[in-house]
């Protein structure tokens, strides 16, 4: 991709190093990178790299600047004609926010800091189609100040490059410049000297006579130059006279953080400074103008990351807790404060990693590049259903790798959640509005996979799924059910509904046979295609993921096991206890450890709890979070399965594990058939010990059962890619 950088400038401070460690990491990734900017000291080093730089005066906001700055950002988005543009501070996002719109280019922008939102200021403010937050919090302040929605903020880290700041550099080069003494301790420290930032380096000045007490020999290195920079280096001249000795050393605006950092047995700083230095394997005392954490260990992790290492919500940071912490930091044993940069450094491997940093912005682009083709999905997505979440993933991985030129905006319960787990652009679906305007830009309202098209959850139900169907027939944008399961739909007046909508569908594809004859059965004679559930294209997780669900359930590894799952549903009878009784006999018998799946946990979890308190013998529950491609990867361990839910034995058949159905609606039944597999018996009239026979018969036969469900499973599987074949023909018809 061609990204145009927009930034204030490239001097010293934490957005600045931000915005050169991302442009230089995603060079490094191949994409071409342009920054804009009023320059500064660090347009060599990305120059260097291949980086063209133009020049604006984008750091000030005087009707004659803002002009200038404008004019040149729309030369230079005419002459590169960039793929994305990537603003990063409020002057630069409001100038490009309105040509972005103009020409017709795709546009983010990234928050570093919280602004001024009162009066004329908050409408200066341009969070472009999608927004990069460097912390929770500032996630927080968008929504809170600015209604920006949840799902169109992803939360990013302050990369940093961990071989430019890594224990290996010894500052030798910085210690020789300025005098210092190696064989004396050390502090490292840098800040922009603005008043909005210098509190901390004005208190070390401050302690410094206490300090020099307390760690004899101590020499504080202060890096960084702003607004206050000329009152706090006098302030440190009079220190070092009182002293008779240069205790305080003021380098000013310095680009060799990583030797400055290298320089010092310990680090006092804020945000990504801090990171640098953890990075270099220093103890870090974490304090700022925001507030004050103090020496960074595992006890202040979940803190320190939840501000992005900001303090912000901290207590003050006073000059008294300074010195103490400070003292209490040099009288470490070395093998301690050696222990604490390690676990540092281990951080930001862990967390903070600038390919990390890039991997989350090229996923935001992906969000908002202008591609060929747009796909809307209308389905059960963001219910917490594993089995329809499973679908939308499924769906998403299949036209990725059928084609890169298409978009999918999903019609979600819960978009940010959907857009969290999958990447994908979400929106309510109950917003009428928004999702008129996603229709009204798309190319093929995509509905499905799933059974959408039924009635026995509610006529309101079907009607929604229609409704949203008859819009985009209405805004003649042509419908592809995808994958669909029909009915059961059993009043007359939505059967002639559903045959209406399925009649002016472009593209129909069914998941199963028995769908096929129920819309036989309505008088439906147009063609339709059988291919398969798209689950059959979805990939479980790891088998060492998997394990380590089997252990936190209780069942030690190695353990042969059965998979149960099912569901709340009316009429029920005498089902539990002749369920729980099956579920005794399986691991009596056969020797199964019973483990309870919850594919959609607050309708599951009080039904297995019914089940399980009517057993005589021990079970097991996975009641944790899973993603689909994680409980598939658990159900591909078991020996069999015992289900209630349609996908759980969809998961069960991709899986290639055998397994028996528990018949609560017809479209379970109609599955059974199409994979060849026993139903242990009609929820409403279960009969356990005919369920008890059906079980025994299969085990009895088990090996013939698994041969078949293979060779099934691998047909279902080439079937379920034609799904995306017939999708890209519609779209490419769209354009023609």
């Amino acid at each position: 991709m061609k990204i145009l950088m927009a930034a204030m400038g490239l001097d010293i401070g934490g957005a600045e190093t931000h915005i050169v460690e991302l442009s230089k990491e995603l060079k490094s990734e191949g994409h071409d990178v342009i920054v804009v900017s009023n320059g500064g000291v660090y347009v060599p080093e990305i120059t260097a790299v291949g980086i063209r730089h133009y020049e604006a005066p984008l750091h000030r906001r005087s009707a004659r600047d803002m002009t200038a700055a404008r004019r040149i950002l729309r030369q230079v988005i005419e002459r590169e004609a960039p793929d994305v543009v990537h603003a990063h501070a409020r002057i630069p996002a409001f100038l490009c926010g309105g040509i972005c719109k103009q020409k017709r280019v795709p546009f983010v922008t990234t928050a570093h800091w919280v602004f001024d939102t009162s009066g004329v200021l908050r409408y200066l403010t341009n969070w472009g189609e999608r927004t990069v937050a460097v912390s929770e919090d500032i996630k927080a302040y968008l929504i809170r100040e600015y209604h920006t929605p949840a799902e169109h903020i992803t939360v990013t880290i302050n990369g940093v490059d961990t071989e430019k700041f890594s224990p290996k550099l010894t500052g030798a080069g910085v210690i020789s410049e300025f005098g210092l003494d190696p064989e004396r301790p050390i502090l490292s420290y840098v800040s922009r000297m603005d008043e909005d930032r210098a509190l901390v380096a004005g208190q070390l000045i401050e302690i410094a006579p206490e300090l020099d007490r307390a760690v004899p020999g101590i020499q504080l290195l202060i890096a960084g130059g702003g607004n206050v920079f000329d009152r706090l280096k006098a302030q440190a001249d009079a220190v070092n006279r009182q002293l008779g000795r240069r205790c305080v050393t003021m380098t000013g605006p310095r680009t060799d953080i990583n030797e400055i950092a290298a320089a010092g047995q310990l680090f006092v700083g804020v945000s990504r400074s801090a990171l640098e230095a953890m990075a270099a394997g220093k103890p870090v005392i974490v304090a700022g103008n925001e507030g004050y954490h103090g020496l960074f260990g595992p006890d202040k992790l979940a803190e320190a990351r939840a501000g992005n290492f900001c303090c912000r919500g901290m207590p003050v940071s006073r000059p008294e807790r300074l010195l103490a912490d400070v003292t209490a930091a040099f009288r470490l044993p070395p093998e301690e404060r050696e222990r604490l940069g390690a676990y540092g450094r281990q951080v930001i491997f862990d967390h903070y990693s600038v390919h990390r940093m890039a991997a989350d912005c090229l996923s935001v682009y992906e969000q908002v590049r202008r591609k060929k083709y747009r796909v809307v999905m209308s389905g059960y997505y963001g219910f917490g259903n594993a089995g329809d979440d499973a679908i939308l993933e499924s769906i998403q991985q299949a036209i990725r790798a059928a084609s890169d030129e298409v978009s999918v905006t999903v019609l979600s319960n819960d978009p940010e959640q959907t857009h969290r787990q999958y990447g994908l652009e979400a929106i309510p679906r109950f917003r009428v509005l928004r999702v008129f305007h996603a229709l009204r830009r798309g190319d093929v309202l995509l509905s499905g996979g799933g059974s959408l098209l039924q009635d026995t959850t509610s006529t309101r139900s079907l009607l929604y799924y229609l409704s949203v169907i008859r819009c985009a027939r209405w805004l003649g944008k042509p419908v592809m059910l995808y994958a669909n399961g029909i009915g059961p739909v059993r009043k007359r007046a939505n059967r002639r509904r559903v045959k209406r909508v399925v009649e002016q569908a472009a593209l129909v594809t069914l998941r199963d046979h028995a769908s096929a004859r129920e819309l036989e059965a309505m008088g439906i004679t147009r063609s339709v295609q059988v291919t398969a559930d798209p689950v059959f294209h979805l990939e479980p997780a790891a088998a060492e993921r998997s394990a380590e669900f089997l252990a936190a359930a209780g069942l030690e590894a190695g353990s042969r096991f059965v998979a149960v799952s099912v569901r709340d549903w009316q009429d029920m009878g005498d089902f539990y206890p002749q369920l729980a009784r099956l579920c005794d006999h399986l691991r009596r018998t056969h020797g199964l450890e019973v483990l309870f799946l919850l594919m959609q946990p607050d309708r599951d979890r009080a039904a297995t709890a019914q089940v399980r308190e009517r057993m005589g013998e021990p079970s097991h529950v996975l009641d944790a979070s899973c993603t689909p491609r994680e409980l598939m990867g658990v159900l591909g361990q078991a020996r069999l399965c015992l289900a209630m839910r349609l996908h759980t034995l969809i998961f069960a058949a991709r899986m290639a594990v055998p397994a028996m159905g528990l018949v609560y609606d017809p479209k379970v039944a109609s599955y059974l058939e199409e994979l060849d597999l026993p139903a242990a018996g009609d929820v409403e009239r279960f009969d356990g010990d005919e369920a008890i026979r059906r079980a025994d018969g299969l085990m009895a036969d088990y090996n013939a059962v698994l041969s078949r469900l293979r060779e099934k499973s691998a047909q279902l599987s080439r079937a379920a890619g034609e799904n995306e074949r017939l999708l890209l023909e519609l779209l490419e018809k769209t354009k023609t």
